[in-house]
């Protein structure tokens, strides 16, 4: 494989070019390269360029986020292929600048703090030799054991598509970005072997739209999903990647596989509009050739497929200029100033009865919990970063109060000494939750058994390196034994033991503020009533100690808000086998599956608390009645009623009461951050395209009932003193 040194300044080669091209003259320029291939090197760009068993052995070595992985190189023609690198909290190789995770992110709320990630991201894998990154990941979060949920933004299509469009804003100003896995992911035990069934409406409603938002930002590839959809396995389903992505979308990017078992059909896949298997050249390599020979799979689509992978490297190639992209912005401190800030914005105050925090005249505090001083970033698998350094919240604490208050470490294994410590301290910070080893990535041993029947034949060349590998399988069981531990979530609820430690460290100081890791909502039911003080953390990236500690001390007003409900009881949230084999979808989750039920949350979507209060009031509409090609305009005053300066989420639902098919109680259609003075008031305007307003029809495609709308504008799903205003669509 290429190192990361020899791809550095070479990652377009003669593609590269700091002209500004038109789409005309990209179009032009992909069509003559297209003319210039050989048949052989048209199929070659439909795999990644990696043989299978190097790449595998390659791979298993720890080689997955030592260099892109390459797919179409030409090098006669200059063609450099696509240079794939993983992410999303970062770019997942050397001393990339590692982020929260994307649901923390999405917890912001702040689209544009979103781009400015993406834009450091695309920077550093420019300058790291990648021109692709695989990391805008927008798979719904239909339920909270999910593994992965961590890698995805939130709950709901509408504030899922505005933060994966962000992220491909911020990305693609310096190269190309893959939006995955697509579609209906949200399971990981179960991801190579689940068939989720799912009606149009809850599938282009729900599941879909967000993907669809991505697209109309100009996302130069979709990746496909590993599970399949309405009997038919994702990378080569003909429905989602040509109907609906190429025919209904009209999206001029390329599609590629997910890695390694992302397709199981050469010829199903080629003709269904799957473009690249990534990231080796394995069941194409068995297949292709002889299936184009023949006529099964016609040229014809072979330089459909060429032509949208040469297009979109020379879309990214150009108007850029080469030097800005030194090695040494990777890691740098204005990236990692970014980062910083991303967590502040992330963390999510949900209780603070009394006023405990901010933290005042606290002379001794105590800091108990393993993941207190724990490097707790998430997940193991193929979104792991490898950062230059984390600060873990008790090293962010020491900096920030070391000067005036003695602070006391315990990793709370022994409850009785732990409950010690806190009694003697005026404050207790106890640091809870998962890890890599809860939830995440996985491949069990039975997917991999069945997968690899698909690896191709070795070559007499490649004979040593397979039987090599044959043996470790052999001798491990499984290569998913090299695979971290993780997979969908066991528990809802804290850990046991975590759970008895907060009841024990409470007991001994009433003064305790509990802070949570994690990937998506937690259950709080058996310790929530007993502390006055509780912050939802995710994993919060290499800044969040600091960014912890910023908030605790008050020199910076939380602000994060809940992009998932956090329900009460488990019972209320939907059906979920970690095993399923077939399970089917509908329009039912989250907050709108809650509200329906009548099922009380613990925390309701987009809640989050502050250290001061606003109000919002004088709700305007720019029409009362509206036709279907208009957009909706609201305005609403904002006013910081506190003292210190803070910012809030402006929330704007849409509820349909007479519709006339079944809808959700009120649907999030806009949002807006803001930041305010003390006493300062401000406006906040959204526009509501009307169409978002539509209902999916099996028949008639997306529908704008002519019936009357409420308009619900708060700071939560849930908030009693939202505003109202009733429109009308003609």
């Amino acid at each position: 494989m290429e190192t990361k040194a020899k791809f550095h300044g070479a990652a377009f080669a003669s593609l590269e070019t700091t002209e500004q091209l038109s789409d005309d003259q990209i179009e032009a320029r992909a069509r003559e390269l297209l003319g210039q291939l050989t048949q052989d090197e048209k199929i070659g760009l439909m795999s990644g360029d990696v043989p299978f068993w190097p790449g595998m052995a390659d791979m298993l070595g720890g080689g997955y986020a030592d260099h892109p992985w390459v797919a179409g190189a030409v090098p006669r023609l200059g063609i450099p292929g696509v240079r794939f690198a993983d992410g999303p909290r970062g770019v997942i190789m050397d001393g990339g600048t590692t982020f929260p995770v994307s649901m923390g992110r999405g917890a912001t709320f702040d689209p544009d703090l979103e781009e400015r990630v993406g834009d450091v991201i695309g920077r550093e894998l420019r300058a790291m030799g990648g021109n692709f990154f695989g990391g805008v990941c927008i798979n719904l979060l239909r339920h909270p054991a999910w593994g992965r949920a961590q890698e995805t933004y939130g709950e709901d299509p509408i504030h899922l598509g505005e933060f994966g469009a962000a992220l491909v804003r911020g990305v693609q100003k310096h190269l190309m970005a893959c939006a995955k896995h697509y579609a209906l992911n949200s399971m990981e035990n179960a991801r190579f072997s689940v068939d989720v069934t799912i009606a149009p409406r809850p599938l282009h409603e729900i599941y879909l739209r967000h993907f669809k938002r991505a697209v109309e930002e100009g996302v130069a590839s979709i990746m496909s999903a590993y599970n399949s959809v309405n009997g038919e396995w994702c990378g080569q389903n003909y429905e989602l990647l040509t109907e609906i992505l190429k025919q209904q979308w009209h999206f001029q990017g390329f599609v590629m596989t997910d890695f390694i078992f992302g397709m199981r059909d050469s010829k199903k896949a080629a003709l269904a509009g799957q473009d690249v298997e990534m990231p080796f050249d394995m069941i194409h390599r068995q297949h292709l050739r002889s299936l184009v020979e023949s006529g099964e799979v016609p040229l014809e689509r072979v330089n459909d497929a060429a032509l949208r992978v040469l297009r979109q490297q020379i879309r990214f190639a150009q108007g850029r200029d080469p030097r800005d992209y030194a090695l040494d912005v990777v890691g740098s401190e204005a990236h990692r100033k970014v980062a910083r800030e991303a967590a502040e914005k992330a963390i999510v105050l949900l209780k603070n009865e009394d006023a405990l925090l901010p933290l005042k005249e606290v002379n001794k505090l105590a800091v108990i919990g393993k993941l207190a001083a724990t490097a707790n970033t998430g997940d193991g698998g193929s979104s792991n970063t490898r950062p230059t350094y984390v600060i873990t919240p008790y090293q962010g604490l020491q900096e920030a109060l070391a000067e005036q208050t003695e602070v006391i470490y315990d990793d709370g294994s022994d409850p009785t000494r732990a409950a010690q410590i806190a009694s003697e301290a005026d404050v207790v910070v106890l640091v809870v939750g998962y890890t890599h080893q809860d939830e995440g990535e996985y491949v069990s041993p039975d997917s991999m058994a069945e997968l690899s029947k698909n690896f191709p034949p070795p070559t007499p060349e490649e004979m040593p390196i397979a039987q090599a590998m044959m043996a470790t399988m052999s001798a491990t069981n499984s290569i998913a034994n090299a695979m971290p531990p993780g997979g969908d979530r066991q528990l809802l609820t804290l850990h046991p033991d975590d759970e008895a430690l907060i009841q024990r460290v409470a007991a001994a100081n009433p003064r305790t503020v509990v802070a949570m890791m994690g990937g998506s909502a937690i259950i709080t039911e058996n310790w929530r009533n007993q502390v006055p003080a509780i912050l939802m953390l995710w994993y919060p990236g290499m800044e969040g100690g600091r960014a912890f500690a910023d908030i605790l001390v008050g020199k910076v007003n939380p602000s994060g808000k809940l992009p998932c409900v956090f329900a009460a009881r488990a019972e209320d949230l939907p059906y979920y086998d970690m095993n399923a084999k077939a399970i089917t979808y509908d329009l039912w989750h989250g907050y709108r599956k809650l509200e329906r039920d009548g099922a009380a949350p613990a925390f309701p979507f987009g809640f989050g608390l502050s250290y001061t209060t606003f109000e919002v009031d004088q709700l305007h509409l720019s029409a009362r009645s509206l036709g279907t090609h208009d957009t909706l305009v609201a305005t609403v005053n904002v006013t910081n009623c506190g003292s210190v300066a803070g910012e809030t989420v402006v929330q704007f639902y849409v509820a349909v009461p007479a519709s006339r098919v079944e809808r959700a109680a009120k649907e999030l259609k806009a949002f807006q951050r803001v930041g305010l003075k003390p006493g300062e008031t401000r406006p906040v305007q959204v526009n509501i395209p009307v169409k978002d307003l539509a209902y999916y029809d099996e028949q008639m495609g997306w529908t704008v009932e002519s019936t009357g709308y409420t308009l619900i504008v708060g700071q939560h799903s849930l908030d009693e003193q939202a505003l109202r205003a009733e429109f009308e669509i003609a």
